[in-house]
């Protein structure tokens, strides 16, 4: 079956065989391949109801593509105030909604522009206001 795109579908194989035979994963190396990896991918995901058969094989083809984005396209680690920052913007606040971890808007204000480190009770704060570890505010040496 040929969807509107041009590439071939999976309709729904029931065995494992039958989707390693339909769409054999291998290691990708180019945009294109993610993309059409990508695409058997979504095609699983919008059935529903996966068979055990269709998780094993949706798990290895996520497996493949994991590990061409962790090469092609690494993430960076990030902690202390710039994770702050991030965790600030997801959640749509404002620096104003963190002075009762900083005692004072001065303080804050200089943290965030990178004047001031975070102490260990700004962490501790932090962490609390978050639910998250401490540890992801401290660099993985």
């Amino acid at each position: 079956m040929i969807n509107k795109t041009g590439n071939k579908t999976l309709g729904t194989p029931k065995t494992y065989l039958e989707l390693i035979t339909s769409f054999p994963p291998r290691k990708i190396t180019s945009e294109e391949e993610l993309n059409r990896t990508q695409n058997i991918i979504d095609e699983l995901l919008d059935q529903g109801n996966l068979t055990p058969d269709e998780r094993d094989y949706l798990h290895l083809l996520g497996l493949v593509v994991s590990e061409y984005e962790d090469q092609n396209y690494p993430i960076r680690d990030i902690y202390g105030v710039e994770l702050l920052k991030v965790l600030m913007a997801e959640l749509n606040l404002q620096s104003t909604d963190l002075i009762s971890i900083f005692e004072n808007e001065t303080i804050l204000s200089d943290v965030i522009a990178g004047k001031q480190l975070l102490t260990i009770e700004h962490i501790e704060k932090i962490s609390d206001f978050f639910h998250v570890e401490p540890s992801v505010f401290l660099r993985n040496v």
